[in-house]
């Protein structure tokens, strides 16, 4: 029996295997492998990978008679999808290598290439490239298809003549073009300066009509800010004279209120005033007159008590005169002469004290009773006097509301002690 051996191919191959076993159609394996019967059977390879073709064709007349070469540039390859291009394929290049397969596909295209060349213009193949080259694309592809080769793309790579057909066809489309280009400048310069125009007088007018409406806003501006002029300056006016008047007004208030104030304060300084003589009165009852009175009774006791004493020695000798026989008038004698020596001794003290201590007590408590009485204008932060022009003011008139005040003493010290201090000074200084 014939020995086996496995045969394997690429993805960019196909495998036909023909023969035994395989009956009249070969198997075609597209990358994969196979066991297969050398003796019996028979293996091809197929290339599947793309084949890059340059396609010239030298020296063709075109419709016009102009001699010119082309160069394009195709792409192929056998179609391993389709397995009826496959088989034809098989059929076709059955054991030739790729460049065998690569020059047919160039043969072919070339020939239907040169054979489009024929039927178009040089400046239809110049201007038009794309659709010289979908003419060939489709002329060659339904050829190679039924060989199992598919066309992938198709363009044009050159074109060139010997005549110089296409250097006078490219000098005729650039001096076309530099004149269309130079008509195109003069009518865009043309179209620019009309624009220009066109764009000025717009502008102009534009300017015009915003100047008019200006004129016109500021004509209105002026009128309504005339009006409001008139508005704002009567207004102004009368507040300036309401504002006047009531300052006027609030100024008659404030000396209103000013004068009340020095009236209060007036009225408080000759209460408190009044208040510090019933003090100084009151301080006076209580060191002059209540000390007089301490001593008085003082006096009055010490005399009691020699009245007493002086009794008692009478009664005590009227006791021992009575012993004598004589004892009771004697007694009795005594007694009143003593009481009636006692009774005149205590008007003299009481005498000579009323008049010499309440006279020295007040000496001494005069000046204390003047400190008290300043006093409390020394502390004082504001004085506020009222008088009328008839009437001395300032110092000289709070100097004599001192003074005055001062003056009243010793009428106030006779109304409590009934001594007349004046009266006192006089026979002193006699």
């Amino acid at each position: 029996m014939p020995s086996m051996k496995v045969v394997a191919c690429g993805p960019n191959e196909a495998l036909i295997i023909s023969g035994v076993f395989y009956g009249k159609e070969p198997a075609m394996i597209v990358g994969g492998r196979a066991l297969v019967f050398p003796a019996l059977q028979t293996i091809q390879k197929l290339p599947l990978s793309t084949i890059t073709l340059v396609v010239k064709s030298p020296k063709v007349y075109t419709s016009q008679g102009v001699p010119i070469s082309v160069t394009g540039v195709a792409q192929v390859k056998i179609n391993g999808q389709n397995m009826d291009m496959l088989k034809a394929a098989a059929e076709q290049f059955g054991d030739k290598d790729e460049d065998e397969i690569a020059e047919i596909a160039k043969e072919t295209l070339e020939g239907h290439q040169r054979a489009i060349m024929g039927t178009m213009s040089v400046e239809e193949i110049y201007r038009d490239r794309k659709k010289f080259s979908t003419s060939v694309f489709n002329v060659a592809s339904t050829d190679l298809v039924n060989m199992g080769i598919m066309v992938i793309s198709y363009t044009i790579k050159e074109i060139t003549d010997d005549v110089g057909y296409l250097k006078a066809l490219g000098m005729a489309r650039t001096a076309e073009v530099q004149r269309d280009a130079r008509v195109g400048e003069a009518q865009a310069k043309m179209q620019s300066t009309i624009a220009e125009a066109k764009a000025e007088m717009q502008r102009m007018e534009s300017k015009l009509m915003n100047d008019t409406e200006i004129a016109r806003f500021k004509r209105d501006y002026d009128f309504k800010k005339a009006g409001y002029d008139v508005e704002v300056n009567t207004a102004k006016a009368s507040a300036d004279l309401a504002y006047t008047l009531q300052a006027a007004l609030m100024q008659q208030q404030i000396k209103e209120q000013e004068t009340q104030v020095m009236v209060i304060e007036r009225m408080q300084e000759i209460e408190l005033q009044e208040q510090e003589i019933q003090r100084k009165e009151k301080e006076l009852e209580s060191k002059i007159r209540r000390p007089a009175e301490a001593e008085k009774y003082r006096l009055e006791t010490i005399a009691e008590a020699n009245r007493q004493r002086a009794v008692l020695e009478a009664e005590a000798e009227a006791e021992a005169i009575a012993l004598k026989g004589d004892a009771k008038a004697f007694a009795i004698e005594a007694k009143a002469k003593a009481e009636a020596e006692q009774m005149a001794k205590k008007a003299d003290a009481w005498n000579e004290y009323g008049k010499a201590a309440l006279m020295d007590m007040m000496l001494k408590m005069m000046p204390k009773v003047a400190a008290e009485i300043a006093a409390p204008l020394s502390r004082a932060n504001k004085i506020t006097m009222i008088s009328d022009s008839a009437s001395d003011i300032g110092a000289s008139k709070l100097t004599g509301e001192v003074l005055s005040i001062m003056g009243s003493i010793p009428d106030v010290v006779e109304k409590m002690t009934g001594v007349d201090i004046s009266k006192q000074m006089a026979e002193r200084r006699n």
